[in-house]
């Protein structure tokens, strides 16, 4: 099994070094950049974003520097530039890395990301690591609870649809998983804050944020209470399709196994169903579904929260990352690229090992070699 970890941890090497590369190589070709960005705001006319003119490369950034169109600055590259002092365009692009040739800057990325230094934001005067600290206890709730009440409510239902195959229950409980998954989670929300947050109706959870204002001054069981009491309405909209997918594993697992011989044997010596379901069935039919608990918990809490976050007016990663491809804020997207494929390079391989510590007999190694 060591030699297996150790294989797995050498493959994300390259594989890291493919996606750092595929995005670099990319970025160079994309319109906008810091530059474009602060001769629009010299203009007076920055939406966020500002145009790149085609021909010559985008502008990314990698730690401290930026892959950017290096060499010899010169106004006329840039939309908006013209009129404007060359050698202050040259210093913009020196501030921001760009008078460096690209593989000078991707080295130097790889680099300093290889030893965790992102540099700083381009337009937020703070570290990236520091911007995305600030930013975690947002996201890591969203996720954290999210997955584990799509779990509390997936892995039971599953069984009782396995149990009740065919029946009623389970023929309405599947219209409404699969209509609850159709609807877009965003949708669900405006809904919920119509309904529950003084849209239109009742106003019994807060519309913003993650605490109250007050928060800092009440007693600690106020304080948890007042935590999940802003959580409600978010994570219930998260919530509404991310177990559609588990309950339906589930279910599946559940058949399959109810239908082998062991189980068969195991009734005919006279235990209870409840002693064959889960005593017998549950652990070899919970394999898939508790194996995949990692790789879940990674997905709500990086994909699919940005929506969320803005109509709950909620400042997570997803909404930083956002801004910061509108802003070109680029330390801040490329660190955040890095970060997540890490991350999901390590799940994968957590996923892997939590398969053989549920079921021993599973042997990744014996079956590769």
């Amino acid at each position: 099994m060591l030699a297996y970890i150790a294989r797995r941890i050498l493959l994300m090497i390259p594989t890291i070094l493919g996606i750092m590369l595929i995005s670099f190589v990319l970025v160079q070709f994309a319109p906008g950049g810091p530059v474009e960005r602060i001769i629009a705001q010299l203009q007076g006319q920055d939406s966020g974003a500002a145009s790149r003119v085609s021909g010559g490369g985008g502008d990314f950034s990698g730690g401290n520097q930026s892959p950017g169109g290096g060499g010899d600055a010169s106004s006329s590259r840039y939309r908006g530039a013209q009129g404007l002092d060359p050698q202050f365009i040259k210093q913009l692009e020196a501030q921001f890395g760009f008078d460096k040739p690209a593989h000078e800057r991707f080295f130097k990325m790889l680099w300093d990301y290889a030893r965790f230094d992102f540099g700083k934001s381009y337009f937020r005067d703070i570290s990236v690591l520091e911007l995305i600290k600030e930013k975690l206890p947002v996201s890591i709730s969203l996720g954290l609870w999210m997955t584990l009440l799509s779990y509390a409510i997936s892995i039971p239902l599953g069984i009782k649809k396995a149990v009740r195959d065919g029946s009623s229950f389970d023929i309405w409980t599947s219209a409404v998983v699969i209509i609850g998954y159709a609807i877009p989670g965003f949708l669900f929300a405006i809904l919920l804050i119509v309904l529950f947050a003084g849209g239109s109706f009742w106003q019994l959870f807060p519309l913003r944020g993650l605490t109250s204002e007050n928060w800092a001054f009440m007693p600690w069981y106020m304080q948890i209470a007042d935590y999940f009491w802003h959580l409600v309405l978010p994570i219930t909209a998260m919530a509404l399709g991310a177990f559609a997918t588990s309950t339906l594993l589930t279910k599946n697992s559940f058949l399959d196994e109810i239908r082998k011989q062991y189980v068969l044997t195991a009734r005919m010596k006279g235990l209870s169903e409840r002693q064959v379901l889960y005593g017998h069935v549950f652990r070899n039919a919970m394999l898939i579904v508790i194996a995949g608990f990692p790789g879940a918990f990674i997905s709500a809490f990086f994909a699919g929260s940005l929506l969320i976050e803005t109509i709950f007016s909620l400042d997570g990663l997803g909404l930083l990352s956002f801004e910061s491809i509108v802003n070109r804020d680029y330390p801040v997207v490329f660190a955040n690229l890095y970060i997540f494929s890490l991350l999901g390079l390590v799940v994968n391989l957590l996923s892997d090992l939590t398969y053989t510590w549920i079921d021993p007999r599973i042997d990744f190694e014996t079956r590769e070699a």
